[in-house]
Order: structure tokens, then sequence, then C-alpha cells
């Protein structure tokens, strides 16, 4: 058996994708004749039987079906690397892909990316929020470029930069008797409703930082997805909240919310930019991460 070629897979795919050897001619710029010598040539050099006939139809045979199932895996990743070889080429590389491990962080990535993508018009930009909540192993992986972030691991290999300051806050609605409060203690938390993003209580500051310290628990904890359902149930008396200064200051034109200080020193907290050390010569993710912590992007 000869050594299996990428044409081989290339024609396995299109005749099971059109079903036909002319339409299959077509996609593949080859006659008919062409087309038909070239199916019996791959199952000649693998020494198998990749069709069938039924009737004027061409059938995979098991080991086509495998074939084809690895066509449809392979295909795409030579396309994909031939179109980043291309990139390189050019100097550039097309998609910066960015995951992010901050909820409320998608008001402030809005404003930072507009600016960039007519800075780098040949660039494109992905977020990947999948990555929420194990974006070190997204980054160390490859499967992004850059990780959005609260908190930094620090290790081998990766790289972070602040970009912004913020103040963590407790938010009440309107009615709540803690709206004019200078600061908010522990232990008045402890009959409330605490609302909070779908995240394990351990990578939540309004735990770590305030709460267990003072081995104080919320009367109950209700996760909610968006940050807009999450201010409405605060606004509405359904709870209590705890997020960034600036986002709820961005709302208060919306809803009836009040920001009030976690302790009487509050929470000062960072968002960082995590990169890997091997990618720091790449000019356009240079770029986003020096624009990104540039003053005029503060919120």
């Amino acid at each position: 058996m000869d050594v299996l070629e990428r044409s081989h897979l290339k024609i396995i795919q299109e005749v099971a994708r059109e079903g036909s050897l002319t339409a299959a001619a077509l996609r593949l710029n080859l006659t008919q004749p062409a087309l038909s010598h070239a199916v019996r040539r791959v199952e000649n050099q693998l020494g198998v039987k990749v069709w069938r006939r039924e009737g004027r139809s061409l059938v995979l045979t098991q080991a086509g079906e495998w074939l084809l199932s690895l066509a449809n895996r392979l295909l795409p990743q030579f396309e994909l690397a031939e179109n980043r070889l291309e990139q390189f080429g050019n100097g550039e590389r097309g998609t910066l892909r960015i995951g992010m491990e901050c909820h409320p962080c998608y008001q402030w990535l809005l404003k930072v990316v507009s600016p960039y993508l007519d800075r780098w018009p040949k660039v494109d930009v992905d977020v990947r929020q999948k990555f929420q909540f194990g974006g070190m192993g997204a980054l160390f992986s490859n499967e992004i470029d850059l990780l959005v972030t609260p908190d930094p691991l620090y290790k081998p290999g990766l790289k972070f930069t602040p970009v912004f300051d913020y103040e963590l806050v407790l938010v009440v609605g309107g009615k709540h008797p803690l709206r004019n409060a200078k600061f908010a203690v522990p232990e008045q938390l402890s009959g409330e409703t605490l609302i909070t993003y779908p995240v394990p209580s351990e990578r939540l500051d309004i735990y770590t930082q305030f709460l267990q310290p003072a081995g104080i628990a919320p009367r109950q904890q209700k996760q909610i997805e968006t940050t807009d359902i999450m201010l409405v149930m605060v606004a509405h008396g359904r709870g209590v909240a705890a997020l960034p200064r600036w986002l709820v200051d961005e709302y208060a034109g919306r809803f009836d919310l009040h920001p009030v200080k976690l302790g009487k020193n509050g929470i000062a907290k960072q968002i960082f930019l995590g990169q890997r050390e091997t990618d720091e010569d790449i000019q356009y993710l240079h770029d986003f991460i020096e624009f990104a912590a540039s003053p005029s992007q503060e919120i």
C-alpha cells in the first residue's frame, strides 16, 4: 500500500459530499473521466475498496466511511495550517483569540476592541466564553492568545500585564437598608441572598476576601449568568451582588442601584491580560495589550 495522501482524502470527501462523480468533478476542477480514473487510482494506491456501486451511485465501504471521517478531521487542519503560514508570511496571523475569566469585563472589552480593529484591519478578534473559568489551561495549550482575568496565576512561560484598576463593591437596590451606608461589614450579609455569576465560591472575591475571613456565609446564593438580569433582580430587592464600581455606575441610569464599600477599606482589584512569553514578539498582540493598558481605555 502506498502512502495516504491529502489528495486521496479530498477526492473521498468531495465524492461523498456531492453524491455523484459529475458534481464532484466540477468541485475538483476535473473532467468526469479524469475523476473516475482518480477514484480507481485511490483504491489501487491504498490497496482497499473505498466505494461500491449501487446503480449509478458510489457508496462508501466501511473503509471508505472511516477515511471520510479522517478527511473531515484532517482537511480543515491542512487549510488552517496553510492559512496561518500565509499570514505569517504577510506579517500577521489573522485572529486574536481572547479568553474571558471576567464576566463583567465585556463592556470594557468592547471599548478596546472597536478602535483596535480600526488599527489592525487584517486582524480579527474572537472572544472565547467557554474558557471563562479554565482559561489558564487554554492559554498553555495555545487555544487562546490572551486571557482577561482578575486573578493571574504566575507560572513559568506566562506573563501578566495589569490593564486597569477597579473597586469591588456591594450592590443593593433602592429600598435596601444598606443603600446609604458608608460601608458594609460581613455580618450584614448573613441574612441576604447573594446573587453571583455561576462561579465556584473559592473564585469569588466576595467570599475569599470578605465573608470567609469573618466566618460568615450568606443566607442563600443564587447564580445568574447575565449581568442585566442580575442587576434587575438586585434593583427589585431579590438579593445583593458584588460587582465592580464602574459597572454599577454604568447601569445606575437604567436601574435603581446603590454601590456600598465592602469593609471600611474596600476591596481593590485589577484586571490583567495574560499571554505566553513566547508570543511577546507578535506585534498585533503586543499592540492590543499596550492599547488596553493606555489611560484612554480606563473605565
